[in-house]
């Protein structure tokens, strides 16, 4: 018990990060600043206030996409800033590590998220696929011989998945998640209103009213937006409604539909019997998104639940995993 246990929820949006004893400690977006020279000046929340607000010497950006390393230097600065953070001002025995990385991650970017932890200061470093960590994160029993399924949808990859005895049995990843639903609500005000939002405030539009299926009138939310008027040049505010985001992200709803669809079919008919009794439990940040769970129990004919705390989940299921490494060997790498 000595030894610092730590698991980190490497999201492309948000890297989450859990500590055996105390749980989730941080939570900051994975977003780095740096300068011309290339020398880190923030990470986390001081370094995403700056995007869009930058002089031309400094630039702000994720270096993670789809779940996976793009740019190693940056990462590595960014897991060393959450390690450190994690373990305090003063450690001298290396923490053990384990971090989610996304089902269709190849060798070459599995051996990449390894490296750059072990280089930024953890002792063991063990990998675990994002849909197993969110399912054991929500308190699923998937050790036991029965069907779970999750969906778990975070800012760069939705992760859908069969889980029994331990392991995955069907997977797919797909490109379409929270940043996707971010750049759709962005291309729908830009069309429709000659406005131009920054990512921050298509994300705001998206917690704010969001919602997966039109609302009866009486339900249906609005909100004010201000941004740039693409023919005046000008600052321009409106007024948009949750209908509006409901229709502009249909097409992204229904790709995480089908890949749900096709997982389900591909599935072995036993675990397909348990999902009608257990359902289908949301994880990730956007799987919040408002009334996702009647959108896909529609169309998929099983219950559909939303994971308490269905944000952190992976991030507990990395800890929990390696709290109990023997238990969930055959799972980890």
């Amino acid at each position: 018990m000595w030894k610092k246990i730590i698991g980190i929820d490497l999201g492309t949006a948000n890297v989450m990060v859990y500590v055996r004893g105390k749980g989730v400690v941080a939570n900051e977006p994975s977003v780095v600043a740096v300068s011309r020279n290339n020398t880190v000046l923030a990470v986390g929340n001081k370094a995403k206030d700056m995007i869009g607000k930058t002089p031309d010497d400094i630039t702000a950006f994720r270096p993670l996409r789809s779940g996976v390393i793009a740019d190693y230097r940056i990462t590595l600065a960014m897991l060393r800033y959450f390690i450190n953070r994690a373990m305090g001002n003063f450690w001298l025995v290396k923490p053990d590590v384990m971090i989610s990385i996304p089902v269709g991650a190849t060798s070459t970017e599995r051996k990449a998220v390894i490296d750059a932890a072990l280089e930024a200061g953890a002792g063991k470093v063990f990998l675990i696929k994002e849909p197993l960590a969110a399912a054991i994160g929500a308190g699923l029993p998937v050790g036991e011989p029965i069907g779970n399924m999750i969906i778990n949808i975070g800012g760069g990859t939705a992760e859908i998945a069969t889980i029994s005895l331990g392991g995955i049995l069907v997977a797919t990843s797909l490109r379409v998640a929270g940043d996707t639903f971010d750049e759709t609500i962005a291309s729908h005000i830009r069309k429709n209103y000659n406005i131009a939002i920054g990512d921050q405030t298509a994300e705001k539009i998206k917690i704010t009213i969001g919602t997966a299926i039109e609302l009866p009138k009486e339900e249906n939310i609005t909100m004010e937006i201000k941004g740039r008027d693409l023919l005046s040049g000008l600052p321009k505010s409106i007024e948009i409604n949750s209908n509006e985001i409901a229709k502009a992200l249909e097409e992204n709803l229904n790709s995480i539909f089908q890949s749900a669809k096709w997982v389900m079919e591909k599935t072995p008919p036993e675990i397909s019997a348990d999902l009608i009794d257990n359902g289908i439990y949301l994880t990730g940040g956007s799987g919040k998104l408002r009334n996702l769970d009647k959108f896909l129990s529609n169309l998929l004919h099983v219950p559909v639940f939303v994971a308490n705390d269905t944000q952190f989940c992976v991030a507990k299921g990395t800890g929990v995993a390696l709290e109990n490494l023997e238990y969930y060997k055959r799972s980890v790498n």
